[in-house]
């Protein structure tokens, strides 16, 4: 989601690589879910998301959009989101208890919070949201070990390669006046990388990779955008 914001006013006014130190530590967000209620549409979901899902939870993409997650239009192009629900307006995986339910493979905002990323030069830094998580006397640590994320320099790589690409089709929606373009683009990305779906058990019994599936789509996608360009 692209936002007009001032990050000297919503950060330490520092940016952070993977292996910076970084005040997040909230302790387990022990008796605290603050972050995973009332936060609207802005949960976004990338491919890498959905794959873990669909791993995870061993249900297919459109089993998902029954209950806990569902489509909205973001600067032009549909994507999926996760679902507040309730009178507390909750995250659909959130427990009884306060506990995230897919905690071991949560998605990629809720991995960062209270990080964001911030994009230039074809690269991304990351920083600290200073005013979204009340938890107090944070602990420093390290934002590799914050994020939890296996095999993060392929992962970093994928997110670079997911984010300006997306940026190249937002373009491509805001620039054309035809609706059949636009319809047609936001079909084939929604079908490409998020309703088809992915291998997630290899033969034998071994877990699947995503990175290779995602980068067949990929190169795939970006032959079919060249079309609209």
């Amino acid at each position: 989601m692209e936002r007009e914001i001032d990050l000297n006013q919503i950060s330490d006014g520092k940016r952070y690589t993977a292996n910076d130190m970084v005040k997040a530590g909230c302790g387990d967000c022990v008796d605290c879910s603050l972050c995973c209620r009332e936060m609207g549409k802005s949960i976004i979901l990338d491919p890498y998301d959905i794959f873990n899902l669909e791993k995870g939870m061993e249900i297919s993409f459109e089993k998902l959009l029954e209950k806990q997650i569902e489509l909205n239009v973001v600067d032009g192009i549909i994507q999926p989101n996760l679902k507040m629900q309730g009178a507390a307006k909750s995250c659909g995986f959130l427990s009884m208890q306060g506990r995230c339910s897919i905690h071991d493979f949560r998605p990629g905002f809720c991995r960062m919070f209270p990080l964001g990323r911030v994009y230039g030069e074809n690269d991304f830094r990351y920083f600290l949201q200073i005013h979204e998580c009340p938890y107090p006397n944070k602990t420093k640590i390290k934002v590799k070990k914050w994020l939890g994320i296996p095999d993060l320099l392929e992962y970093e790589a994928y997110i670079r390669k997911w984010h300006y690409f997306f940026k190249d089709m937002q373009k491509i929606v805001k620039e054309t006046q035809s609706d059949i373009i636009i319809k047609n683009l936001n079909m084939y990305l929604l079908n490409q990388f998020y309703v088809k779906p992915y291998d997630t058990i290899r033969q034998g019994g071994k877990a699947a990779d995503f990175y290779g599936q995602f980068y067949e789509r990929f190169q795939e996608a970006e032959i079919i955008a060249r079309t609209y360009k």
